[in-house]
């Protein structure tokens, strides 16, 4: 593809009277390795759940692979599509939550096999090839059949990422995935998404680990009150931002 893979465009949301998005724009190439950084309460997950359709926007214009989001425009009109279309554009759409998320009840294969079944109808024996793949590939070849109970936090968090995986998204959004995790945990995880960032994925990455964003983004973004106020290079964002409110937030947690 040629355009962008997200585009915004002046992307509103609001909670009752509370303005959580003030007019978002910014683009994500394909391959582009994007954190996003920002004081708690900025809007940077509201955001991230908005290019998904997890959240309905009241404003603008968001779409993802050239494709509005929960949307189709017939001429001058928007249509937002039924629960079923959305669920399969959301299909093409990783994303890993703060909390795991995982199905108790069920192993870790398990949980990596029930949406490609489900809902992109892979036969059973296709579906757990790949996810022994790909639960071999974020370091958990030998927890095949552990139930969430018996695996630690950063365990939990890489069978979330190999399950968003198994849907093969051409998109993955991170929010927060380190922030639930024991500091010893933390490594494991950000190492499975360096490699993804390595192998050409496009990722969106809500953060808080600036050695991650130093070291494995393309590209910053700073919220503030629902706004972007700095998008630039790692090297520019860590060394010479420029809006007065960036610097006040690096200095608080450099």
């Amino acid at each position: 593809m040629s355009g962008p893979m997200v585009k915004a465009e002046g992307v509103h949301k609001r909670f009752g009277r509370l303005e959580v998005l003030t007019g978002v724009s910014m683009e994500v190439q394909p391959g582009e390795v994007v954190c996003m950084l920002g004081p708690s309460g900025s809007g940077k997950s509201t955001f991230l759940r908005c290019i998904n359709h997890l959240e309905k926007i009241d404003g603008g214009r968001l779409s993802v692979d050239g494709q509005l989001v929960g949307y189709r425009q017939d001429g001058d009109k928007i249509h937002e599509l039924r629960d079923a279309e959305v669920c399969r554009e959301r299909a093409e759409i990783g994303m890993v939550f703060q909390r795991f998320n995982l199905f108790g009840h069920m192993t870790a294969m398990e949980n990596v096999i029930e949406a490609p079944i489900r809902v992109k109808k892979v036969k059973k024996s296709e579906a757990a090839r790949r996810a022994k793949e790909l639960l071999e590939r974020v370091g958990l070849a030998d927890k095949l059949d552990s139930y969430p109970a018996q695996l630690s936090g950063g365990q939990q968090q890489r069978v979330a990422i190999a399950r968003a995986l198994a849907m093969d998204p051409k998109l993955m959004l991170f929010d927060e995935p380190t922030s639930a995790l024991d500091p010893e945990l933390v490594g494991d995880v950000l190492d499975v998404m360096r490699q993804l960032a390595k192998d050409g994925m496009t990722m969106i990455v809500v953060t808080h680990e600036m050695g991650f964003a130093r070291e494995a983004a393309d590209r910053l973004v700073m919220m503030c009150d629902g706004a972007i106020i700095e998008d630039g290079s790692p090297e520019h964002f860590f060394t010479n931002p420029e809006n007065e409110r960036t610097k006040q937030f690096l200095s608080k947690i450099l």
